[in-house]
């Protein structure tokens, strides 16, 4: 080269960073099997590390520096001082390839104004010291985020999943792990949602949208009750998943393991808060299901489902999350304020303006919709070119429990379609069949947060839906939004029944507060109305027993009588224990006794002696002393008390 062309060269060379000529980074492997795999990334040659140096993760790898979808700071290792560090992460498939970048960020060049949903500085991206290679999967179109659903009929259990590419794609299922005994094979609809079915920002601007790959449908049939199926989906052609297995339903015992909030764990830091509690959550709730053996069960997440907010990415990272759980049991879902909620929604009456705003990062419940399909055909249409928001009210029965889902961010006042609906559906159970009826909804009709923002919405819920669920013996009302546990008596219009004095067991619906499986922020309990400032909290006489402990509960209904157990995330232990009894007498001579859901048994005349007579009715007495029992357990109670009254528990963990 001559000494003309190599002097420029040099006096680049020179101008260069100093750090900027050594630094290398590395990932392996290059290629990845499966979604979840470990990649580790290495880094040498930094010269002068700072604590402020970063690792920008890029989805797929040829995005702006600005785009990353996450970034972890080279201090976590604890070699970062020397210039070099390694850093392990699980990545998930998001049918595209990876890139790893390496960044310097100088404290002078920190912008408050450029910072995340918690107003912490976003690094700068003005100085890169070095990229990797790309990080690829093995088959990026390979099925994945597989998830069940029942329908509202016998016998059929629905499965959804994601594919890179829109090609055909079957479930294949069957009696044994071979899928050889009773094999049958179940076509899938496929669907798919675009940008522009994105209502605002993030959601439809470059920075939050990623490709969310296609979306297929299949239903097993022909599945007879308490049985073990197995299945798969996928074909020759796009690949297959694992073979997974589930339990149909039965008639006779209710199992389920229900939450709100819960959102994703991401293993980087991003442009929102993610929910790390979620891990716990789903751990839990996996050892519960191995315990169950071939007992069938459901999951409940009643609203904020994934908090992706218009980062698509993060729906990837909750339904792989999910996947170990809703492969197993089918997984149900209501809509909340961080699915749909947007400035120009199609229900925003005067009195919701302070209620209804961004939560939603401009999804307008698009993908909600599509990614689960719930049984019913509830709709809502969004006002714009996308599609109609679905999965906004529905019912089924799962053994003894008739299930309600509503919605609250879309319209329930009376005369509404919702309302109607819920109305229809109370009025239409057979309590001789489902004894117990668990309406779930987002936003609560009862806390004792000081949630003031939401005190419209509340109180259009009591005016609009408390009668409905008094008069037709809703069972349970459980409740999300509120990121804690809290346990009502059982309510109507703010006053604890005593359910003692009513012909029927339940009298009024107990509600339960579960929106603590995941995210993190929550104001704080109600203060004394006259000194507010003063960090005292009382507890009203209606709240039996309310705790900030992180968990989910745990349903078991026969039809003599329903459990609700808080398992808390530290311990995975019993933090509180409801019983409600059904009312039903289980008569071991059904002539001599007459079961009617909601009522205490009621002998029938016979012409037996006046000797059996006498015996049955003292049997009968026994019986009417079960169903006035209302039992509260409480984990630190030294010995359970069974209460005739409704005692508020000041039991609460903070």
């Amino acid at each position: 080269m001559s000494s003309s062309k190599l002097l420029p060269l040099l006096l680049l060379l020179l101008l260069l960073p100093s750090h900027s000529l050594a630094t290398s980074i590395s990932a392996t492997p290059l290629i990845l099997t499966k979604s979840g795999r470990t990649i580790t990334i290495r880094w040498s040659g930094i010269q002068s590390p700072s604590d402020l140096d970063w690792l920008g993760i890029y989805s797929p790898s040829n995005s702006p520096d600005d785009h990353f979808i996450g970034y972890r700071f080279l201090n976590g290792s604890e070699t970062w001082r020397s210039g070099s560090g390694s850093i392990s992460i699980p990545l998930v498939n998001t049918r595209s390839d990876y890139q790893f970048r390496i960044f310097r960020w100088t404290r002078d060049e920190v912008n408050y104004r450029h910072h995340d949903h918690d107003h912490n500085p976003l690094p700068g991206t003005r100085h890169r010291l070095a990229g990797s290679a790309v990080v690829q999967f093995e088959n990026p179109s390979a099925p994945d985020q597989v998830h069940l659903a029942l329908t509202d009929r016998v016998g059929e259990m629905r499965v959804l999943f994601v594919t890179g590419k829109r090609l055909e794609a079957v479930v294949e299922y069957g009696s044994d792990s071979g899928l050889t005994v009773g094999r049958r094979v179940a076509a899938t609809a496929v669907t798919r949602y675009e940008r522009s079915d994105m209502c605002d920002s993030p959601a439809n601007s470059s920075l939050g949208w990623r490709d969310p790959g296609f979306i297929h449908d299949g239903l097993m049939t022909g599945l007879n009750p308490g049985k073990r199926y197995y299945y798969r989906v996928g074909s020759d052609v796009i690949g297959w998943s694992d073979i997974y297995s589930f339990v149909s339903p039965d008639s006779n015992e209710t199992i389920a393991f229900m939450f709100g909030d819960m959102g994703a764990y991401t293993p980087y830091s991003t442009f929102y808060r993610t929910q790390d509690e979620s891990k716990a959550t789903v751990k839990w709730i996996l050892r519960d299901i191995e315990a169950l053996g071939d007992k069938p069960a459901l999951v409940s997440h009643i609203g904020d489902i994934s908090y992706a907010r218009g980062f698509s990415w993060i729906w990837d990272e909750f339904f792989n999350q999910i996947e170990p759980i809703a492969s197993r049991l089918p997984y149900h879902v209501c809509i909340g304020n961080h699915e749909y909620d947007w400035p120009s929604q199609p229900w925003r009456p005067y009195w919701a303006y302070g209620v209804y705003g961004t939560d939603g990062g401009g999804e307008c419940g698009v993908p909600y919709s599509l990614k689960f399909r719930m049984p019913g055909n509830s709709s809502f249409p969004t006002g714009t070119q996308a599609p109609d928001t679905k999965n906004l009210y529905y019912s089924f029965d799962a053994g003894v429990v008739h299930f309600l889902y509503i919605s609250t961010e879309t319209n329930f006042l009376k005369g509404s379609d919702q309302y109607n609906f819920i109305k229809a559906d109370l009025e239409s159970v057979d309590r001789e069949k489902t004894p117990f009826i668990v309406v779930q909804g987002h936003r609560p009709m009862y806390t004792t947060s000081n949630e003031i923002r939401d005190a419209p919405m509340r109180e259009r819920l009591l005016e609009s839906l408390e009668p409905l669920l008094v008069d037709n013996n809703v069972t349970l009302a459980l409740w999300g939004h509120v990121h804690r546990y809290e346990r009502f008596c059982p309510l109507k219009n703010y006053t604890c029944v005593d359910y003692s004095s009513n012909s029927t067991a339940w009298g009024a619906p107990v509600h339960v507060v579960i929106g603590m499986a995941g995210q993190d922020w929550q104001p704080i309990w109600e203060p004394r109305p006259d000194h507010p400032d003063v960090p005292i909290f009382p507890q009203p006489e209606r709240s039996m027993y309310r705790g900030g402990e992180f968990g989910y509960t745990r349903l078991v209904a026969t039809r003599e009588k329903l459990t609700l157990t808080y398992i808390g995330n530290h311990d995975g232990e019993m933090h509180d224990m409801v019983e409600i009894p059904s009312g039903i007498v289980v008569a071991k001579d059904e002539g001599n006794i007459q079961v009617k859901a909601g009522e205490v048994a009621v002998p029938v005349e016979s012409s037996q002696s006046l000797y059996l007579k006498a015996g049955g009715i003292l049997i009968l007495g026994l019986f009417i002393g079960f169903a006035l029992g209302f039992t509260t357990r409480c984990r630190r109670d030294a010995v359970p008390v069974t209460r005739n009254t409704w005692t508020p528990v000041k039991n609460e963990e903070i």
